[in-house]
């Protein structure tokens, strides 16, 4: 499979080596969609599990018990209709941390390997056509907190299965996300103009 192109072969043969260094990344990438198809599967898994302990599974119910008590709990301090919330907030939690890799696998690539050619194809995402390296940046811290917070909201609706300290450090850890994401923010916005963005002709 040959990647090299018309514009690399003006290349010097150092640089095009360093440059063709690039596609080193692309088994990570690659790696990350199958990362991608095990929360489908953990997805499906707990979807299973909720819907079969709705129909009055024991068996179920006592697996999404194991999953949404912290460790060396036997019991989960919560009533049913929390229960199915948590479960819920769990799904949505997946949901999110696989929008985050979708978000690194296509943006990493277009920004750090390739051009995917996407302009013309109806599914283009809308953020893909002014992606680069600061941008994604943002987008992906964003995307923490949004993870966090899901965390930090099953944590809380659970809280009497938790010990204080483990609520106190889950808060600090979530608002050093939250400080993090607008430092990186802050930072793009002082960076100086990158110029006009690729297939939309605007400027940042």
């Amino acid at each position: 499979m040959a990647f090299t192109t018309p514009s690399d072969s003006r290349l010097k043969p150092l640089p095009r080596i360093l440059f063709m260094s690039r596609w080193l990344q692309l088994p990570l990438y690659l790696g990350l969609i199958v990362a991608q198809a095990v929360y489908v599967y953990y997805f499906l898994v707990e979807l299973l599990h909720l819907v079969e302990a709705a129909m009055g599974s024991q068996t179920a119910l006592e697996q999404i018990l194991k999953n949404a008590t912290p460790v060396g709990a036997e019991i989960i301090k919560a009533p049913p209709e929390t229960l199915v919330m948590l479960v819920v907030l769990g799904l949505i939690d997946v949901v999110m941390i696989s929008n985050l890799l979708i978000m690194v696998i296509v943006g990493g690539y277009e920004t750090f390997v390739s051009r995917m050619a996407l302009e013309s194809h109806p599914d283009q995402p809308e953020w893909l056509s002014h992606v680069n390296a600061s941008v994604l940046k943002v987008k992906l811290a964003t995307a923490i907190i949004g993870i966090s917070s899901i965390h930090l909201l099953k944590t809380f609706i659970n809280a009497a299965s938790y010990e204080t300290k483990v609520l106190v450090a889950q808060t600090v850890i979530h608002i050093t996300f939250l400080l993090s994401a607008l430092a990186i923010a802050a930072v793009d916005r002082i960076m100086p103009e990158r110029g006009p963005h690729r297939g939309t002709g605007e400027e940042h």
